[in-house]
């Protein structure tokens, strides 16, 4: 078993993000895509000022989703071949923090939008509250729960105390 450098650490952590970003990006490039659309759409005009607002913030959500989301690769671009991975990491892990955060406000409002637009709005409250809830129960609540569970990962969320970011690529 050979043991991994700290640069290969990085490389991979590094990796592992940007697999992650690709699933969540094709997610909110797809929702945020629909919502591009829906003004064009023929029953927009019927909606309500209050759907029409709802709208309004699921379509700024899902796009500052995507740009958070899509922005560890401008960085990247910014940075290549610098020696700083762990800058870039630390940096990608915050803008996929955030982008989920504004994809969940995206993919509620939208559940809002919709179900206050075919139900009584209090039936759209509660479809959207729990709405919310589901993605906070997959999304934060069981991550958090089983971060103690079983044998840590050595090498998963934790930084090396003898680190440079300037003396790795």
């Amino acid at each position: 078993m050979s043991v991994e450098t700290e640069k290969q650490r990085w490389q991979r952590n590094f990796a592992d993000l940007l697999q992650e970003l690709r699933v969540a990006q094709t997610g909110v490039q797809i929702l945020f895509a629909f919502l591009l659309t829906l003004p064009f759409s023929a029953g927009f005009p019927e909606t309500s000022t209050f759907q029409q607002d709802i709208y309004i913030v699921a379509l700024l959500a899902a796009a500052a989703a995507t740009a958070l989301i899509i922005s560890p690769v401008a960085f990247h671009r910014a940075l290549f071949r610098q020696g700083r991975k762990p800058e870039l990491v630390r940096f990608a892990h915050a803008m996929a923090t955030g982008g989920l955060a504004f994809m969940l406000i995206a993919m509620v409002s939208s559940v809002l939008l919709i179900t206050d637009f075919l139900l009584p709005r209090p039936v759209a409250f509660v479809l959207s509250g729990l709405t919310g809830l589901w993605f906070l129960t997959f999304w934060a609540a069981l991550p958090f729960m089983r971060r103690n569970w079983g044998e840590p990962d050595e090498d998963d969320d934790t930084e090396p105390t003898t680190a440079r970011p300037d003396a790795v690529e």
